[in-house]
Order: structure tokens, then sequence, then C-alpha cells
């Protein structure tokens, strides 16, 4: 699959993606790579967002995996007064990893419904 070329993708991401994806035909499996592509974050991306809260931008992280609600938390309070935001580093893999994994499954969802 071209899986491998997708920047950042853990063993754990790509075995998520494998099992759910088994049942594909090679058509959907290809529709499914395209879309699942576009939509993914990046961990690394994540990481240096959260990174922008230590220079007064706290809360982008948040608001570009879906979570507008607790960015705009994160951005009036200067992320948690930074403590949200030192969190958030350490646990940026799992913020980006759920993240993926609910495209993935909207992803498969779309390709199984219009892609016969």
């Amino acid at each position: 699959m071209l899986l491998f070329s997708l920047p950042g993708m853990s063993t754990e991401e790509m075995s998520f993606i494998d099992s759910i994806t088994k049942d594909l035909s090679e058509e959907q499996q290809k529709q499914f790579i395209m879309i699942y592509s576009s939509r993914r974050k990046d961990p690394q991306m994540i990481l240096i967002l959260t990174l922008l809260g230590f220079v007064g931008v706290a809360g982008v992280h948040r608001m570009i995996v879906g979570e507008i609600g607790m960015g705009l938390v994160y951005f009036f309070t200067g992320g948690f007064c930074l403590i949200g935001t030192i969190v958030d580093i350490i646990n940026y893999k799992n913020i980006s990893g759920e993240f993926n994994r609910r495209q993935a499954m909207e992803s498969v969802g779309m390709v199984k419904q219009y892609v016969k």
C-alpha cells in the first residue's frame, strides 16, 4: 500500500489502518488513501503548533484537530497558564492519533458508501 509514504505514520497507526481497510477492494483502498492522506494530521505538525503556545498563540493545535471550544479556552487562558500546553506537548502523539483514527473511520465510511 501507499501508506508508507505518509509522514509520521507509526506502526500502531499503520496496523489500525490495515485492520479497517482489509475488507475494501483495491479501488476502494486507493480512494481511502487519497481521502485519508488529505485529512490526517502529522504528529510533528501538532507538536510544532503546540509549541506556539509558549509564544502567546496557545490552542491552535486544538483547533486544527477540531476541538474549537478547547482551542478558544487555551487561547484566552494562555494554555491554562501554560500547564495545559505543557501537558499537550507530552501528549501530542495521542492528540494526533485520536484525530487520525476518527478521520480514518470517516474515510472508510465515505469509501464504502460511494465507491463500489
